[in-house]
């Protein structure tokens, strides 16, 4: 039989009974105040304890793991009950203090994909715009094996969440951005841009816009490594944020690049070509799909204005700005991947209390 849960019933019976709606307080006796604060803890967790017990798992050498019956999929579970701790910053610098970070980071040599891949998710939300942990992560060598899966695993999933890793490790982190460049880090977003995974593609283009922006030095490199070619094809995918975010580089090349702007290269040519394909389709859109694809038509009449010094043909057919919409800059297509989903929220809720997830195995 399941173990029966608290007494809600009896608890919103107690309640009424002691709420007459005059706003008089009432003085509790010693069994209800016991009875009430177990029937609350019932549905809380400590955050801090959950942590050290987590991270006691952690410490836990594999094959003892393993001999205790604790399954992949458990340390799957367990690796997300943390992620979920770690949303808030307080949390997240406390995973160091408690010793939880190095063994998190020795999840990402895991021998299981699957345990790789959370491990790297975990390492993203505690890096997150917290310039704590990602000095933290830094001096634990946590960069070092993110390389290696984002530039080498056998699994592209492993691969596309170190990459998003390294991508909230990076940001507004001029260490890690360093490194990252001298990793040969550039040579393995060309990688990722090559493949045939959608996300690995998204993340990498995200990335190098937002890398762009920060050193336009780096256009050079992204130049000399052959980027604008296979730019050029992502710009004609059939997925609109890849397109979106493909124009978004070609457009950072072409604003800090004066080498590139207004050459008459063969891959300039191609450019051209390509606008006014993406034109031709702009044209030929529904007006729901012209309102879906505003930022796709801002970076094309930008893009081609600032190759071609002279406005699209876009704004001539009255495509650029639709009745209702207003004439702004182009669309920060990179910094929007970057924010946290629920760290904001997470910061301004700095209660230690969660809801109660099933424990996994403790070796206690």
């Amino acid at each position: 039989m399941a173990k029966p849960g608290p007494d809600w019933d009896g608890l919103l019976k107690w309640s009424l009974a002691h709420s007459d709606g005059t706003g008089s307080n009432r003085s509790l006796s010693e069994e209800d105040r016991r009875w009430f604060t177990e029937a609350m803890q019932s549905q809380t967790v400590d955050v801090v304890k959950r942590m050290k017990e987590i991270t006691l798992v952690m410490q836990t050498p594999p094959e003892v793991l393993e001999a205790h019956g604790v399954t992949p999929a458990e340390i799957e579970d367990m690796l997300e009950e943390l992620q979920d701790h770690v949303e808030s910053i307080d949390m997240a610098n406390d995973l160091y203090s408690i010793g939880g970070l190095v063994p998190l980071l020795g999840y990402l040599k895991n021998t299981h994909a699957n345990i790789r891949a959370k491990a790297a998710e975990v390492v993203s939300t505690i890096a997150q715009n917290n310039p704590k942990s990602q000095q933290l992560i830094m001096e634990a060598n946590g960069l070092e094996p993110l390389l290696s899966n984002f530039a080498s695993d056998p699994d592209v999933t492993v691969r596309t969440k170190a990459l998003g890793a390294i991508s909230s490790l990076v940001r507004n982190n001029k260490p890690a951005i360093t490194a990252f460049r001298l990793a040969n880090g550039f040579a393995g977003l060309r990688d990722a841009l090559n493949s045939d995974n959608v996300r690995f593609q998204r993340k990498a283009l995200n990335l190098i816009n937002y890398l762009l922006k920060e050193n336009t030095a780096d256009c050079t490199t992204v130049n000399e490594l052959g980027f604008q070619r296979i730019l050029l094809h992502l710009a004609s995918s059939e997925h609109g944020d890849i397109r979106e975010a493909a124009l978004g580089v070609l457009l950072e090349l072409a604003k800090h690049d004066v080498d590139v702007v207004g050459r008459s290269t063969e891959e300039d040519e191609k450019l051209k070509a390509l606008l006014e394909e993406l034109i031709k389709g702009i044209s030929l859109m529904s007006p729901e799909d012209l309102g879906a694809a505003k930022e796709e038509r801002q970076l094309v009449d930008t893009l081609w204005e600032t190759y071609f010094n002279e406005p699209s043909s876009l704004r001539e057919k009255g495509l650029l700005v639709l009745p209702g919409e207003y004439d702004a800059q182009p669309p920060d297509v990179a910094s929007k991947q970057f924010e946290p989903p629920l760290r904001a929220w997470a910061a301004a809720n700095k209660d230690t209390t969660a809801e109660k997830k099933q424990n996994p195995p403790l070796l206690l």
